[in-house]
C-alpha cells in the first residue's frame, strides 16, 4: 500500500538542511578562548584551596602566552602576506582578529581585577602578604638594598639609549624594565631612557626572611628593581621605571624540499623563535603616555595589541609561590596514586599480562608500571627488542633511563622521536643524542606528519616464539604529566595487537606502502574514516528503530566532516554526549540538526586528557583509547593510534568512569547554542558530585 503525501502536507515537510552552512560551526580561536576564559574562573571558585585558585590564574597566563604566540601570531600571519584562509565558521581572519582583541582585553581585565580585588586579599587574611615599596619598612628596605646590591647588581645589565646603543632585540617573553633618565653619564652623554633586561635566571618573587618579616611577607621582583633602579645609573636621576614585556610569534615551519637533516633545520629555526615577529605588549598601567607610544613603536604594534596591567606583566611565574611556603592547609590534599590488584601481587608485568589486559587511569592511578614494564624488559635476558615513540617526556625521564639501560644491555632497541613537538624541541634534540650514544637506534618520524602516537612495542622470545607486548596510551610518557593530567594507559600481550603496533613502527621506520592491521585505527589513514563510518552506523540503527548512542571524550573537536556526521547522527535520533575540554567548533541544541547533542567540559584540579570512543552499536557495545583529538591534524596530518578496549571488565569501567563525567554537576561546563557555557551546579537537595573527586575516592589512596 502506498500512502500519497498531499500537495499541502509536501509544501508543509521540513527543508533539507545544509550541514555545510556557517552557521553551525563556532570559530576555532574564539572557542579558544572560551577554554581559557573556563579556566580562569577556577581562580574564582572557593570549592578550591586559596593557593590552587592562584595557579589557576597562572595557568591562564601560560595559556594566553601560547594563544598569542601561535593562535594571534598565525591570524597575524595570514593577513600580512595575504594568505588568509577561511574556516567552516565563514569568518575571515581579520574579523577574528578583531573579536579576538576585544575578548583578551577583557579577559586580561578580568584576571587583574582576580588577583587584585580577591586573590591577594584573600592570601592577606591568611598571613600571606605582598609588599609594595610604600609598605616597606626600615629594616626591611636595607634587607632590600642588599639582596638588591649582592644578587641583582652583578647580574643585570642595563642599556642606555643613544645613536651607539640604540633599542634592544628583547628576547620573547622576557621582563624588561624602561627607565626615564635626567642627567648625563659619565661620559657626558645626556640619553633621557634606558631598557633594563631582568635576567631569566633572578626569581620574580622574593620572600623576606623571618628576622624581618612578619608571618609570609613577599615581595615582586619587579618593585626591588624599581626601588633601587638609581643604582644601575650613578649620578643620575631615575624619573620612573616602568616594567614590560613582549611576546613575540613562536611558530616557525621548515622548508622540507631542501632540508637534508631534521635536527640540524629545527636547531636553526629554535634561534628564530626568540625574536619573531612583535604580537603583544604588557606594560603597567601607570606607564606614560610618551613612553607607551615609544615602545609601540619601537615594536611595530598598534593601541589594539597594547595589554596595560595593573600588577605584574607575568602572572605565570606566580606558580612558584606554593613552593616559597609552608601552607599546605591552602593547597590540595595529598593522594597516592593506586594500583589494580592484579598488579599488587609482586609479579612480572610480563606474566600479568599474559592472563589480562591491564588499564591505568592516571593520575588516580599509578604511571609507576609503565616504567616497570620497560625496567623488566630492559633487564630480561629473553627481550630482543624494544620500540617506543616519544612526544614528550620531560628532563631526568624514568623512561629515558630504561630505554637507555636496555640499548646499553644489548637490547635492539628503536625509538621514534617526534622532534617537532611544540615548546619541547630542544629537549628532544637532546633526547635524541642522549639514547644515540647508548647504542639505540633513533628515528624522527615522518616529516610533515607529527609522531604524536603512543605506542611502545616489547617484543619477547618465548617458548611458543616470539610474543609481543605492548602500551597504547592516550597521553605522553612523561611522569611529570601523568601526575596532573588525566591518561589512559593501556597494556596488552594480545597477538593481533602486538603485530598491529609493530606494523606501524616498520611504517615509521622503513618505507613501503600502507600495511594491512587488523584492529588499530591509525592516522592519518584509517582513524578518520572509520571514525564517520562508526558515528554513520549509530544512525542508521536509530533509523532502523534500535538502541543507538556516542560518547567521546577528547580535548577538541573541529574536524568539519566529522561534526557533520555527528550532525547526521543527531538528525537520525542518537542520543550523542560530547566531553570536549577546550575547543568545540560544533553548535549544540540547534533544532533540526543538533538538539540530540550535548557538549560539556570538565574543568578541575586535573588537566583533563583522556581520548576515549563510545558506540552503542544495538547492545553490542565499542570502547576505544586513543591518542587523537577530533581536529584536522590529529586526523589527516598526524601518526596517531586508536586502540579498541575488549575486555567487559574494562570496558564496563570505562563506561563507569564516563558515567561520573557526565554526572558531574559542580566541575562540569555546559555548552550553549550560542558557543557560551553555563556551570552545572547542584540542583536543591542534590549533593555535590565531581568527577574528578569519584575518582579519586575510588581509584586512589586519599
Amino acid at each position: 500500500m502506498t500512502t500519497e503525501i498531499s500537495k499541502d502536507e509536501h509544501e508543509q515537510a521540513p527543508p533539507e538542511v545544509d550541514l555545510h552552512a556557517h552557521e553551525f560551526y563556532f570559530n576555532r580561536e574564539l572557542s579558544h578562548l572560551q577554554f581559557n576564559k573556563r579556566v580562569l574562573e577556577q581562580a574564582r571558585d572557593q570549592n578550591h584551596p586559596l593557593l590552587n585558585r592562584l595557579q589557576f590564574c597562572c595557568i591562564f597566563s601560560s595559556n594566553m602566552d601560547e594563544f598569542f604566540e601561535i593562535r594571534v601570531a598565525g591570524l597575524n600571519h595570514q593577513i600580512k602576506y595575504g594568505r588568509e584562509t577561511v574556516g567552516p565558521d565563514g569568518q575571515a581572519p581579520l574579523k577574528t582578529l578583531q573579536e579576538v582583541d576585544v575578548i583578551t582585553h577583557d579577559l586580561v581585565q578580568q584576571q587583574y581585577d582576580i588577583l587584585n580585588d580577591e586573590l591577594l586579599p584573600a592570601l592577606e587574611a591568611q598571613n600571606i602578604r605582598f609588599l609594595r615599596r610604600t609598605e616597606w619598612d626600615e629594616q626591611q628596605t636595607d634587607w632590600l638594598r642588599a639582596y638588591f646590591e649582592h644578587e641583582i647588581l652583578p647580574v643585570i645589565n642595563p642599556i642606555g639609549l643613544d645613536p651607539s646603543h640604540p633599542f634592544p632585540r628583547l628576547v620573547n617573553k622576557s621582563l624588561n624594565f624602561i627607565v626615564e633618565l635626567d642627567g648625563k653619564d659619565a661620559f657626558g652623554r645626556e640619553t633621557g631612557m634606558a631598557i633594563v633586561p631582568a635576567p631569566k635566571s633572578l626569581p620574580r618573587i622574593v620572600k623576606l626572611p623571618p628576622d624581618v618579616s612578619d608571618g609570609d611577607e613577599l615581595v615582586f621582583l619587579s618593585s626591588v628593581i624599581h626601588a633601587f633602579a638609581d643604582q644601575l645609573f650613578p649620578g643620575m636621576s631615575v624619573i620612573g621605571c616602568y616594567q614590560f614585556r613582549l611576546t613575540r610569534n613562536a611558530d616557525f615551519e621548515i622548508e622540507h624540499d631542501d632540508m637534508q637533516d631534521l635536527a640540524s633545520a629545527l636547531k636553526g629555526e629554535l634561534l628564530s623563535r626568540r625574536f619573531g615577529e612583535a604580537v603583544r605588549l604588557e606594560l603597567v598601567d601607570n606607564c606614560p603616555e610618551h613612553l607607551v607610544n615609544f615602545l609601540l613603536s619601537q615594536f611595530g604594534l598598534s593601541q589594539a595589541e597594547l595589554y596595560q596591567v595593573k600588577g605584574p606583566v607575568n602572572l605565570a611565574r606566580l606558580m612558584s609561590l606554593p613552593g616559597l611556603l609552608d601552607r599546605s592547609d591552602l593547597l590540595y590534599p595529598g593522594f597516592a596514586p593506586g594500583l589494580p590488584k592484579l598488579l599488587k601481587s609482586g609479579k612480572s608485568i610480563m606474566s600479568t599480562l599474559q592472563q589480562r589486559d591491564i588499564l591505568l587511569h592516571h593520575p588516580f592511578q599509578s604511571f609507576t608500571p609503565v616504567v616497570d614494564l620497560l625496567r623488566e624488559a630492559a633487564k630480561d635476558p629473553d627481550v630482543v627488542a624494544i620500540k617506543q615513540t616519544l612526544y614528550r617526556t620531560g628532563a631526568n625521564s624514568e623512561v629515558v633511563a630504561a630505554l637507555v639501560d636496555a640499548a646499553r644491555r644489548g637490547t635492539e632497541v628503536t625509538a621514534v622521536i617526534e622532534l617537532t613537538a611544540r615548546f619541547d624541541e630542544a629537549e628532544n634534540i637532546e633526547l635524541a643524542s642522549r639514547l644515540q650514544e647508548a647504542g639505540a637506534v633513533v628515528v624522527y618520524g615522518v616529516v610533515g606528519y607529527k609522531t604524536h602516537a603512543k605506542m611502545i612495542l616489547i617484543v619477547r622470545r618465548e617458548a611458543s616464539g616470539f610474543k609481543h607486548y605492548v602500551h597504547l596510551g592516550t597521553g605522553n610518557y612523561h611522569a611529570g604529566n601523568a601526575r596532573l593530567y588525566t591518561d589512559y594507559s593501556f597494556m596488552s600481550s594480545d597477538d593481533a595487537l602486538g603485530k598491529d603496533v609493530h606494523k606501524i613502527f616498520q611504517q615509521l621506520t622503513g618505507m613501503g606502502k600502507v600495511l594491512k592491521i587488523k584492529k588499530l585505527f591509525h592516522a592519518p589513514f584509517t582513524l578518520h574514516e572509520r571514525l564517520i563510518q562508526l558515528i554513520d552506523r549509530e544512525a542508521e540503527n536509530a533509523l532502523a528503530g534500535k538502541p543507538s548512542g556516542i560518547i567521546v571524550k577528547v580535548n577538541s573537536l573541529s574536524e568539519p566532516k566529522v561534526i557533520r556526521a555527528l550532525y547526521k547522527a543527531s538528525q537520525a535520533g542518537v542520543p550523542i554526549e560530547l566531553i570536549v575540554r577546550g575547543i568545540c567548533c560544533l553548535r549544540p541544541g540547534v533544532e533540526g540538526v543538533s538538539e540530540n547533542i550535548t557538549v560539556r567540559s570538565i574543568i578541575g584540579r586535573f588537566l583533563e586528557h583522556t581520548r576515549v570512543y563510545c558506540f552503542h552499536n544495538d547492545g553490542n557495545e565499542e570502547i576505544y583509547g586513543a591518542s587523537a583529538d577530533w581536529m584536522v591534524r590529529n586526523l589527516l596530518n598526524r601518526v596517531e593510534t586508536c586502540f579498541p578496549i575488549e575486555n567487559k571488565k574494562l570496558m564496563q569501567r570505562v563506561q563507569e568512569e564516563l558515567g561520573a563525567y557526565l554526572n558531574d554537576n559542580c566541575q562540569s561546563w555546559i555548552m550553549q547554542s550560542d558557543g557560551s557555557y553555563i556551570q552545572r551546579q547542584p540542583g536543591e537537595g542534590e549533593a555535590r558530585l565531581s568527577a574528578q573527586q569519584y575518582l579519586l575516592e575510588n581509584l586512589a589512596l586519599v
